[in-house]
């Protein structure tokens, strides 16, 4: 999984971390493991974790007061949410000769230096521009294979994504063009309510959701769909 934040500077920023707590909280309840891999990238393992959380992708906006707002204004930001399958080698071959590997100390989160040798491992997948950076595990090996995991995802996504541009295209193409949002869900705070736009589904109790309560969400699109 992976979530970065949108437009709207640091409350943009602030959502994303809410997103991220959301996401783990709602992972323990169910049992699955979660492992923070880098800034950008959670990984969660467990049974039917892709199937559950595949629609999460997307453009999340959210409608609050800011923390740091003073004049009690509502504020709208965004975050988005990438929600990637584990692929094998034998589904996505990435040629070697195509990858740029750079090795650096892996670093906390305050910055500083926490190994004295090179275990962290940025890869580049220079016939699409895709980059990882890993720097969760003890030893490079390990750091270079979760990162070539996760380029195996994101190649696959794209895949996945160009195809359904064809499909849509070839829809628009049938039906007219119809003006249409990035967003896939909006985080209402003044009226507690999440609207997810693709499936016309709403809930309340908006703070509980944010708690790691998804269920009631995830039942009525699930029936939706």
């Amino acid at each position: 999984m992976e979530i970065r934040a949108g437009t709207g500077g640091d409350e943009a920023g602030l959502f994303a971390a809410d997103l991220y707590r959301m996401y783990a909280r709602f992972a323990q309840r169910r049992g699955w493991a979660v492992r923070e891999i880098d800034r950008n990238f959670a990984e969660i393992t467990g049974e039917s974790v892709f199937d559950t959380l595949k629609k999460e992708s997307g453009v999340h906006r959210v409608q609050r007061i800011p923390r740091t707002e003073r004049a009690g204004r509502i504020h709208t930001s965004t975050a988005t949410v990438a929600v990637l399958p584990k692929v094998s080698s034998k589904e996505i071959e990435i040629n070697p000769a195509h990858l740029k590997i750079d090795t650096f100390r892996a670093s906390g989160h305050g910055g500083q230096n926490v190994q004295k040798v090179e275990t962290a491992v940025r890869i580049t997948h220079l016939p699409t521009g895709v980059t990882v950076a890993c720097q969760d595990e003890r030893s490079q090996i390990q750091n270079r294979e979760k990162a070539l995991e996760i380029i195996r995802a994101k190649i696959y996504q794209m895949l996945q994504d160009q195809q359904k541009t064809g499909v849509d295209q070839l829809r628009r193409e049938q039906v007219g063009g119809a003006g249409r949002s990035e967003k896939i869900r909006t985080w209402n705070f003044p009226q507690d309510r999440i609207t997810d736009h693709r499936f016309g589904v709403s809930v309340g109790n908006l703070e509980a959701v944010l708690d790691g309560n998804l269920d009631p969400l995830l039942e009525k699109i699930q029936k939706k769909h």
